[in-house]
């Protein structure tokens, strides 16, 4: 009875792990900015990073579920909760409060909140410690050798990174990882040196100008990143500056969901302009150098090399 109990919480334990790898997959954009958030790693290995703690969870979600290599997936679910709990600490450690992206966007959990999850699980694991869950009889596995187990489980492996990069290839991976040119460069160059633009100085220096719709997804995970890269490369706030296609309250609404830094910023009331200088499309981040545009990006082809020798050692302007 006690070793059934033991296969049971295997099965659900390998439920959960299938299922917060699942919900990465379908948030993977916010996952991996959030991986990148802590900069332990460059923007490009936080992409693959990402990946590979994926498919890690599937491959263990799987085998716990399927109950192959008991030991194994024991061992390797419990390191793995840890090293996810060592990292909240870090988090709690930094003063941080957002989502941790254990389940995506969809479930949220803070990091104390994510501590207390982590905690049930391994009580769950220590339930079935030193117990080999015992099969039910219809269980086809039962009757198979190791020989048969390693490939199956290798098959998983296969499978839960072909799965991955095919459902969502790294951006520095794809097309659209080339430089944009959906900006019309004369008409946003004659823009920034007219109303409503003459109330920011956007001739002189270097300045980042992030162009906008309040309540565009991709335009609040974009201002994160940005964000962060400014705060990883020092370069002054009050150098960024963002142009806003909403209103008011919608600014509002998209700095709070963004998480990102408060730059200062224009509601550009004249739509129809707007929309012929990006062309219609959003996000685009410009780089200015003493009015010069020197750099376009999107949210998926920005690259942190170039962003980072733009950003970072920036000296005031005389």
């Amino acid at each position: 009875m006690k070793q059934r109990l033991a296969y049971i919480l295997k099965l659900l334990l390998g439920l959960v792990f299938i299922v917060s790898a699942i919900l990465k997959i379908v948030d993977m954009d916010r996952f991996e900015i959030y991986v990148y958030s802590y900069h332990f790693f460059s923007l490009n290995f936080s992409f693959l990073v990402a990946r590979a703690v994926i498919i890690l969870e599937l491959v263990l979600g799987v085998g716990l579920f399927l109950n192959c290599f008991h030991k194994l997936m024991w061992w390797g679910s419990v390191l793995m909760l840890l090293g996810y709990t060592g990292l909240l600490v870090y988090a709690l450690i930094l003063g941080r409060t957002d989502n941790c992206h254990c389940f995506g966007d969809y479930l949220q959990f803070n990091p104390w909140q994510s501590i207390i999850k982590n905690v049930v699980l391994l009580v769950l694991f220590a339930l079935i410690y030193r117990l080999r869950p015992r099969r039910f009889k219809f269980d086809v596995l039962s009757l198979l050798g190791t020989t048969v187990n390693v490939t199956i489980m290798t098959i998983v492996l296969i499978a839960s990174c072909i799965t991955v990069f095919a459902v969502s290839p790294p951006d520095n991976w794809t097309s659209s990882y080339k430089p944009t040119h959906d900006l019309n460069h004369e008409l946003f160059e004659e823009a920034i040196q007219q109303q409503p633009f003459d109330t920011i100085d956007l001739m002189e220096g270097k300045r980042v100008v992030g162009i906008f719709s309040s309540g565009c997804e991709y335009c609040k995970m974009t201002a994160q990143k940005l964000s962060l890269m400014q705060q990883f490369y020092h370069f002054p706030e009050e150098r960024v500056f963002y142009v806003f296609m909403g209103s008011e309250e919608g600014v509002e609404r998209f700095y709070q969901d963004s998480e990102s830094t408060q730059y200062p910023y224009l509601i550009y009331e004249d739509v129809v302009n707007l929309l012929k200088i990006n062309n219609g499309i959003f996000p685009i981040v410009v780089l200015l150098d003493n009015g010069t545009i020197v750099g376009e990006y999107g949210f998926r082809n920005m690259k942190e090399k170039e962003m980072k020798a733009f950003l970072e050692n920036t000296n005031e302007p005389k």
